[in-house]
This record gives C-alpha cells, structure tokens and sequence, in this order.
C-alpha cells in the first residue's frame, strides 16, 4: 500500500487533487449559503491562506510546474488560473446575502497561493535540477 500512495506517481496527485477539489468546492458551496463551521468562521484570514495554498501547491504540481510564457515573462499555470478564479470568486461575493467583498480575504487568499506555489516549486519534479 505504501508503495500506491508514493506522490511521486501523477495518479496519486490527480486523486489528492480530485478530493481536494471536493473539500474547496464544499466549502465554498457552504459559505454562500451561510452555513460554515465556526472553526471556519473564526478563522477567516488564516483558512483562506491555509485553503489558497493548499490548492496551489497541489495544482501546480499536477500540471508539473508548467509555465506559459506572456511576452518576455514566463508565468506559473496554475497560481496564474487559480489567481484569476480568486479575484473573480471574492467579486462575485458582493452579490451574495450572505457574504461580502473584502479585500483582507483577498490579501490571505493571495498569501495562499505565493506560499503554495513557493512550496510547491522547492519540492515538485525538477526542483532539484533548477537554479534558485
């Protein structure tokens, strides 16, 4: 069973990702309901930064640190796509009764995900061979 679950293996990180896509997309279901778990709640700026990295780290590992180049730059996928969903996502939310706008998520939700792709670009394939 060990040798299943080793991370290594793209299967298992599409599977953790599957699941984790589930537990995000859930929470975020049940907060534009208004039904959120208080530990959720009380702990608004430190959940957004644990959940916006979590999603990162395994996103960017999924799609293999991929990158696209924009001009002369050349951008992460994921934290690029999921950045996008994250400003749109906390836009959206003034249209909602039970949630509202709030820039400070936004700065945790962003956190997140500079800490999740750091993360991820330290110990995803390849990270080895690459100049810091």
């Amino acid at each position: 069973m060990t040798k299943f679950w080793k991370l290594r293996s793209p299967l298992n990180w599409k599977i953790l990702g599957i699941l984790y896509t589930g537990i995000f997309l859930t929470i975020l279901v049940l907060a534009y309901m208004g039904n959120l778990p208080p530990v959720l709640t009380q702990n608004d700026k430190l959940a957004h930064v644990i959940l916006y990295g979590i999603a990162t780290y395994l996103g960017h590992q999924i799609l293999k640190l991929r990158r696209v180049k924009l001009g002369s730059f050349s951008i992460p996928l994921f934290p690029l796509l999921f950045g996008s969903f994250t400003v749109i996502e906390e836009i959206l939310q003034s249209l909602s009764p039970h949630r509202t706008l709030d820039e400070i998520d936004l700065i945790a939700s962003f956190a997140g995900i500079c800490f999740g792709y750091w993360l991820a670009e330290r110990t995803g394939a390849g990270a080895k061979g690459r100049k810091r």
